[in-house]
């Protein structure tokens, strides 16, 4: 027996040298200009004599500017999480005064000449729950993630001696220029390529928000199999010509995009839930102890209440994308606006 079945194709776009769009590259502040100059790399391959990031020493950097020789160590990223010797909890002075000092460190840019800072925001275990990075296991839990500026790769040497100049403790080394992690749509906006049977042929388009965990489910829709695996994402109803998808698809189509697209928002890392409260994460780990607990109380009841709606929400959607039982349409529109009134809760000053 033989069937047709749709191929997809996944590739990633990362932060880099030099930024491309459809008109051009755009520079960045790592590497060096594209030769020749007005390649587009696709009709005038471009090429690169200087290719790098700029990496940043955290251990020194704190070292010198906060006099903060605490141990530690990070996965080295431009996002890179951090584990301070010991495991002191979250309220603890030694982690506390750890994250206002991260916060506050500068770098010169040694292509630009600039000073930039380092931070561009920091997640505590309470939002790295609510961004889906904490595992069950809590030995890998981080003491917090700090999300960098995306031009620079942040590691830890681990010593102490003091930066006495800018070349010391922030470098460009050659030949490696992919950075990622982090939460700049230069390095979190990817492509996904979508073509087969019940695919609709729509061209290029940026209007779906979807991320990898979407991409499992929509491939078992178009083949219109399951199994018994629990999806994080859902079927891209979106991509769904008018006669793919099962027949709960098809009957109730809009309502099932507004429930998948509430459902994103408020369970997906880059969802407008994440993004709004990770602003609240940065502001509360970066100020003082009051301050941080009236402001890290809030995403904590934030998580909870997100958690039981999102687990309601992908149910439904898994129900209608298998066919396992008729959408509820009035249940369907309270779980949105449940969700709406989640994200207003999250936004609100």
């Amino acid at each position: 027996m033989s069937f047709s079945r749709p191929t997809f194709s996944i590739c990633c776009a990362t932060g880099g040298a030099w930024r491309a769009r459809r008109d051009g590259w755009l520079p960045a502040s790592v590497g060096g200009d594209p030769s020749p100059a007005k390649c587009d790399g696709v009709a005038v391959p471009c090429t690169f004599a200087q290719i790098g990031e700029i990496n940043a020493d955290l251990s020194r950097l704190l070292a010198t500017q906060a006099l903060n020789t605490t141990k530690f160590t990070v996965h080295s990223d431009s996002a890179p999480t951090v584990y301070i010797t010991g495991n002191p909890g979250q309220t603890d002075a030694v982690t506390r005064k750890f994250e206002r000092d991260v916060a506050t460190l500068t770098v010169v840019n040694p292509i630009t000449g600039n000073t930039d800072k380092l931070m561009a925001a920091l997640a505590g275990v309470t939002e790295m729950k609510l961004l889906h990075m904490v595992t069950a296991d809590p030995a890998r839990t981080p003491t917090f993630t700090l999300f960098g500026n995306e031009d620079y790769f942040i590691f830890a040497s681990g010593s102490t001696a003091s930066c006495k100049s800018g070349t010391e403790c922030v470098t460009e080394p050659n030949g490696f220029a992919w950075n990622h992690g982090d939460f700049q749509s230069d390095i979190t906006q990817t492509w996904l390529g979508l073509v087969g049977p019940g695919v609709r042929r729509q061209g290029i388009t940026s209007d779906v928000f979807s991320d990898h965990s979407d991409i499992r489910p929509t491939l078992m829709a178009l083949v219109g199999i399951e199994d018994d695996y629990d999806h994080d994402g859902r079927a891209l109803f979106e991509v769904l010509d008018g006669n793919a998808g099962s027949r709960t698809v098809r009957a109730h189509r809009e309502t099932l995009l507004r429930l998948a697209r509430a459902y994103k928002q408020i369970n997906a890392p880059l969802g407008s839930l994440g993004k709004q409260t990770l602003l609240t994460s940065t502001t509360a780990l970066a100020s003082d102890d009051t301050t941080y607990n009236m402001l890290d109380a809030r995403p904590a009841g934030i998580l909870s209440n997100r958690d039981a709606l999102a687990a309601k929400m992908i149910e439904m959607i898994e129900d209608a994308t298998f066919d396992r039982q008729a959408l509820d349409e009035q249940q369907a529109k309270g779980l949105i606006d449940q969700a709406n009134a989640l994200l207003a809760d999250a936004s609100a000053p």
